[in-house]
């Protein structure tokens, strides 16, 4: 078969480089180039966009044997990834641009040129497992749950996970490392990449506060009660604690919470943390990794974070809108977030957060 490995320089797209070769495909390694000037992002080992990664992805193809071509994505990225991390925080959102990552470029755009270059597959160094059904290929969690990628995966649709290949699911990561080490590459100890590529000092709030301005607003608390003051209530998100610099203490002296954002008054709603409940959760924008589900109530598990716990809940399609009920509540959850659902190890599809409701009152949209 013939593949693309793309390969960020780490060393889990290494690893999964050299197992497609010795499983007998035809593979040709590709490095996507994110940023016309690399020094934008991040530098080092920190991110998976930057030069020196793109020299240690050709140094592993060089070992494995295959070609190596650096493909400039650079004006898809930032319109897919960037440019919707902006908008979103700029309307009080919180996205997760690795979902949009895998959904914009690894799994659209490089599927897509795969595949019109006649390459059937598209290898990554994701900790998930592709498994056949009677109904197509299914999304499955991998065997290490503390690597585990399926949950910033689940926005690929069934044709997508089809052009998928994850040599990795069945493997732990100490173990990855080990074989790198065993094939001689130099990177079998490199870091993982970590917080947002594209923000080069790590500092969110100021990356943001560049683009969007420092227009200064009010912390208030529920009843409307200046707390303090802000630079830009975009530079929040839903459960925050630290860095909400408040002029008024608690009168019991517990700690507050950010219980809501609104963009148009440019104001940020503290609160307890008990108020941070949410027992509902409903989505749009809808991935399905598999069939449709119909109009009836099912049983699943909810998961709201990359490394988050699945939930038990039930949940509906109503035909536009997914939306879970929690057998018990989860906190700090904001719009823009992504909502999976699982049946059992078996991803059945992911919803952007629209509204999220407590069980006495509601937050951040509803």
């Amino acid at each position: 078969m013939k593949v693309i490995a793309a390969m960020s320089g780490g060393v889990d797209s290494a690893v999964a480089a050299a197992r497609a070769v010795e499983a007998g495909h035809e593979v040709i390694g590709v490095h996507l180039a994110l940023s016309s000037n690399p020094q934008k992002y991040r530098s080092g080992a920190r991110g998976c966009c930057t030069v020196e990664d793109s020299h240690d992805a050709r140094r592993v193809a060089d070992i494995i044997g295959i070609p190596f071509y650096i493909w400039d994505m650079a004006s898809e990225f930032h319109e897919g990834v960037v440019d919707n991390f902006i908008s979103e925080y700029s309307i009080g959102r919180t996205p997760n641009p690795c979902l949009r990552c895998n959904e914009k470029i690894k799994f659209a755009a490089v599927l897509n040129r795969a595949r019109a270059m006649g390459y059937e597959k598209v290898v990554t160094g994701h900790y998930a497992k592709v498994v056949d059904s009677p109904t197509g290929p299914t999304l499955n969690r991998a065997n290490d749950p503390e690597k585990d990628q399926s949950y910033v995966l689940a926005v690929l649709t069934q044709d997508q996970i089809a052009g998928a290949m994850f040599p990795l699911g069945d493997t732990h990561k100490v173990d990855v490392r080990a074989e790198a080490e065993a094939r001689g590459f130099a990177l079998a100890q490199k870091p993982d990449s970590h917080d947002i590529c594209f923000v080069p000092s790590g500092d969110n709030a100021g990356w943001l506060r560049e683009r969007l301005g420092s227009e200064s607003g009010s912390i208030l608390d529920e009843d409307g009660k200046k707390l303090g003051s802000h630079k830009g209530a975009y530079t929040y998100t839903i459960g925050q604690r630290k860095g909400l610099n408040l002029t008024v203490p608690a009168n019991d002296g517990s700690p507050r919470y950010v219980l809501k954002i609104e963009p148009l008054s440019n104001t940020v709603v503290v609160g307890s943390h008990e108020k941070l409940a949410v027992s509902e959760i409903s989505g749009s924008e809808i991935k399905w990794c598999g069939q449709v589900p119909g109009n009836e109530l099912l049983r699943g598990f909810a998961q709201v974070r990359a490394h988050g716990q699945a939930l038990p809940c039930s949940y509906k399609f109503d035909g536009e809108n997914l939306t879970a009920t929690l057998d018990q509540p989860l906190y700090g959850l904001a719009a823009g977030q992504a909502l999976v659902i699982y049946d059992g190890d078996r991803v059945v599809g992911s919803a952007t957060i629209d509204r999220t409701d407590q069980a006495i009152g509601s937050i951040n949209g509803s």
